[in-house]
C-alpha cells in the first residue's frame, strides 16, 4: 500500500504528487502550503518514502526510524525564535546535498515549518537556502512546508512547485480524534473550534481545555464590551501570560466568526459554539456582523504579528483596544 494513502482529504495535492513520481518528473523543489495540522509534513514524508522505498518494508522501517540517508527531515530549532541559523545550514545541512543521493536513486530534504526556519527577516539563512534551490543537483529534491508562505522570500517561493493543502473536513477530524482515544464528550467542541486543523483539535480535546477556552472567549468579549481602559489592559496582560495564547485567540476568533454567521442567518448547528447559540445570538445583535468580521481580521493580524516576532504584549494591548473600537 502506498504511504501517500495515509494522507486524508487532500486529493488535489496527492494526485499531483502521484503523477509526478509515476511520470518521473519530480521537481527539484516543492512548497506545501496551508494551515498547520492538515497533513503537509505527512504528505512530504509519505511521498518520499514511496519514491525511495518502492514498497520495500525494510527500507520503509529505516525511513520511519529516521535512519535512511536519503530521506532527511530538518525541523525548526527548539529554542529561541526557532530559526535555523545560517552557520548550521552551511555546515550541517547543505553539505549533505553536495554528495547525495547516498543509497537510493533520489534524495529528499524535508523542511517542516520552513516559514519558521527561514523567515524573510533572517535574510542570511534564507539566501543560503535560496542559492541551493537555484542550483539543484540532479536527483536531490527539497520539500518545504509552510503555514505562512508569505513569510518566505518571494524568490524561494518562485523556485518551488507549490501545492495547496486545505483544512480538513469535520468527519476526518472526528476520525482522527477517535483514533487517539479522545472522549466523545470532547470531540464535537474540539472539532468546531479547530478550523479544520487536526493539531488544534487534538490539543483542545486531549488537554481538556475546550470548556476553559470557551469560557475565556465569552468572558473576553464581555470585558471588551463593558469595561474601561484599566480592565482592558488587565485582559491583554492575562492573555499575554498564557502559554496557549494562540489557542485562546483562536477561540475568541471563532466566537466573532459565529457573530458574523448569525448576521447572515446561518443555522446554529454550523456555529463553533452551537451549545451556546442563544447567547451567541444576543451578543451578535449588539456587535453586528460588520464589526464581528473586522474583529476576526484583527485577531488574525495579531497572531501573524506575534509569529513574526512582534512584541507579544504590545500586540495584545493593541488587539484588545482595537476590538473595543471595531465598528
Amino acid at each position: 500500500m502506498s504511504e501517500l494513502s495515509t494522507v486524508a482529504a487532500q486529493p488535489s495535492a496527492i494526485t499531483a504528487l502521484r503523477r509526478a513520481s509515476e511520470s518521473g518528473r519530480v521537481a527539484s523543489s516543492y512548497l506545501f502550503e496551508g494551515p498547520s495540522g492538515v497533513g503537509k509534513e505527512l504528505a512530504a514524508t509519505s511521498w518520499a518514502t514511496d519514491v525511495i522505498a518502492a514498497g520495500d518494508p525494510r527500507v520503509i522501517d529505516r525511513i520511519e526510524a529516521g535512519a535512511h540517508p536519503d530521506v532527511r527531515v530538518f525541523r525548526p530549532r527548539d529554542e529561541g525564535k526557532r530559526n535555523i541559523q545560517v552557520d548550521v545550514l552551511r555546515t550541517e545541512i547543505l553539505p549533505l546535498a553536495q554528495f547525495a543521493p547516498f543509497e537510493a536513486a533520489k534524495t529528499f530534504f524535508i523542511f517542516p515549518e520552513a516559514d519558521v526556519s527561514f523567515p524573510e527577516f533572517q535574510a542570511e539563512a534564507a539566501n543560503a537556502l535560496l542559492k541551493t534551490l537555484e542550483e539543484p543537483r540532479p536527483n536531490v529534491h527539497f520539500i518545504l512546508t509552510a503555514e505562512r508562505p508569505e513569510a518566505l522570500l518571494p524568490t524561494i517561493r518562485s523556485r518551488c512547485q507549490r501545492l495547496r493543502f486545505s483544512p480538513l473536513p469535520n468527519e476526518v477530524l472526528k476520525q482522527i480524534l477517535e483514533g487517539h482515544d479522545v472522549g466523545s464528550e470532547s470531540i464535537a467542541a474540539a472539532v468546531a473550534l479547530s478550523s479544520g486543523r487536526a493539531d488544534i483539535a487534538l490539543a483542545l480535546a486531549q488537554e481538556g481545555s475546550v470548556d476553559e477556552l470557551t469560557e475565556l472567549a465569552f468572558s473576553v468579549d464581555v470585558a471588551i464590551a463593558r469595561s474601561g481602559p484599566g480592565t482592558l489592559v488587565d485582559v491583554a496582560e492575562s492573555l499575554g501570560r498564557r502559554d496557549d495564547v494562540e489557542l485562546a485567540l483562536l477561540a475568541l476568533q471563532r466566537l466573532y466568526g459565529d457573530f458574523a454567521l448569525v448576521g447572515l442567518g446561518v443555522d446554529h448547528a454550523r456555529l463553533a459554539y452551537p451549545q451556546r447559540a442563544d447567547e451567541v445570538r444576543r451578543r451578535a445583535t449588539v456587535v453586528g456582523p460588520t464589526a464581528a468580521a473586522s474583529r476576526v481580521s484583527m485577531i488574525h493580524q495579531c497572531v501573524d504579528a506575534m509569529r513574526q516576532n512582534a512584541n507579544r504584549q504590545v500586540a495584545l494591548d493593541a488587539l484588545v483596544f482595537g476590538l473595543r473600537n471595531a465598528r
